[in-house]
């Protein structure tokens, strides 16, 4: 999705409102010509007359044919999203009416909007930078609190911010060393080396920080994968129900019911968890079942949580203890989870607090301390790093570039280890400097920008 000089002056126009029948739609122009090409058919006041940020009414007209009444308003360039003239028209949501509006404006000499179109010249124009444009989309597709509060904070310029910053300090030496190389005959030095040091070693140490947020910014983003493990008839299937809070998945006192997985998204917290519900795990010579255990060991490898769930009325504490180990051994962070606390032994009960304190007792069945088990899941995913404000990278594009980043950083650090000339230094930090700018779009090529853009919905 690249675009001429010539398509980039032409007045753009798309639904802004979501597809479907509703009680009103929005309609979107933007460029040089959106303000007199609405004024054409446009029945009210002048709009060439009229200021920026204010709402008209009127109809719409095709001829003498009346569209539509309609609510018409006007944003005049650089005051508007894209810092072109925007006119946004607010018709009622008849799809037969939205038709006849945007047929109407194409006939005048509009042309209908591609995906993110309208934030691709947002961006071209100044309003803000890629990665920022990048964070409108995800907001637009944020469906839990954090996720939105990610989106939003990188919206409104705080990972481009510090990355800028960054940047900055890179560019001053990168200016002083290319400098050194104009009076390379002179044996001059304009950047101290150790200052040099100084500076990379600080970068890398925020480039790392950053880095390892992706982790917590990708469970931000698309969710916790979060395993229900255990054996046949541990009550996984009625957990997951009582979570969901509906009849997801089939419960029955038959072991093996569940012979693949079964998955949904529960919101906990403001944090999106996607459970899975397993098949049993157990020795068996059913051929089916064994597939759903195979693919259960695959899904506890790649979960980034696992509910370990027993029954307190059909297992005992040598059991336990060695899935406990196995569980340990994988390296995921688990949960020891006791199921049907109604009908527990109580011996092993005390022994699993003895043994095991920090076991959750619940009952599935009657769905008794679900919210102590929701709370302890919380916990593991341990978002404090995100609520204190720090900045968190969810773009898997940003974690790219920032681990290229680095690379080069490292690279210059080798090379004032090593006395490399300065040719050589001033290379490796305009290498740093390219990656950190393909974040915040002062690098950018056609590919990059149609790779980004065409994700977005149209009319966005």
């Amino acid at each position: 999705m690249s675009f001429s000089l010539s398509q980039q002056n032409d007045t753009i126009i798309a639904l802004a409102t979501a597809q479907g029948v509703g009680a009103i739609a929005v309609i979107r122009l933007s460029g040089k010509e959106a303000i007199s090409l609405t004024n054409q058919v446009f029945f009210g006041k002048n709009l060439k007359k009229q200021e920026s940020h204010t709402i008209h009414f009127g109809t719409i007209r095709d001829g003498d044919k009346i569209i539509d009444e309609v609510l018409v308003s006007l944003f005049i360039a650089p005051k508007s999203f894209t810092k072109e003239n925007v006119v946004e028209i607010s018709t009622h949501g008849s799809s037969y009416i939205i038709n006849q509006v945007l047929k109407l404006f194409i006939r005048k000499g509009a042309r209908p909007a591609k995906p993110g179109e309208f934030t691709q010249r947002a961006f071209l124009n100044g309003q803000f930078d890629l990665a920022q444009a990048e964070a409108v989309a995800d907001l637009i597709h944020a469906d839990s609190e954090t996720s939105h509060q990610a989106a939003l904070s990188q919206m409104r310029g705080g990972f481009s911010s510090e990355i800028q910053e960054l940047r900055a300090r890179l560019i001053h030496f990168a200016s002083m060393i290319e400098l050194e190389l104009d009076f390379g005959e002179e044996d001059v030095e304009f950047a101290s080396r150790e200052e040099l040091r100084t500076l990379v070693e600080r970068l890398l140490r925020v480039v790392e920080e950053l880095i390892l947020s992706f982790d917590l910014g990708n469970v931000i983003k698309n969710g916790v994968p979060t395993v229900i493990a255990g054996k046949p008839n541990a009550g996984k299937s009625t957990l997951l129900n009582a979570l969901l809070n509906e009849e997801k998945a089939i419960v029955s006192e038959i072991a093996g019911t569940t012979r693949d997985f079964i998955e949904d998204e529960i919101n906990i917290g403001g944090v999106i968890f996607r459970f899975i519900d397993t098949a049993g795990l157990r020795e068996t010579t059913d051929t089916i079942e064994a597939i759903g255990v195979s693919r259960t060991q695959e899904k506890m490898k790649t979960a980034s949580l696992i509910l370990y769930l027993f029954d307190l009325g059909d297992t005992d504490l040598v059991e336990i203890n060695r899935d406990v180990n196995k569980l340990e051994n994988q390296g995921v962070p688990f949960l020891k989870v006791a199921n049907k606390i109604d009908k527990a032994n109580s011996l092993l009960v005390n022994e699993l607090k003895e043994k095991h304190p920090d076991t959750i007792f619940i009952s599935a069945g009657q769905k008794d301390n679900l919210e102590e088990l929701k709370a302890r899941i919380l916990v593991l995913v341990n978002l404090d790093k995100f609520r204190t404000g720090n900045t968190v990278v969810t773009n898997v594009r940003h974690y790219d570039s920032l681990v290229k980043t680095r690379e080069s950083l490292l690279d210059i650090l080798s090379g004032l280890d090593n006395e490399v000339t300065n040719d050589f230094v001033a290379m490796d930090i305009r290498r740093s400097l390219h990656f950190l700018g393909e974040i915040t779009g002062e690098i950018t090529t056609d590919d990059l920008l149609e790779n980004i853009f065409r994700n977005f919905c149209i009319g966005k």
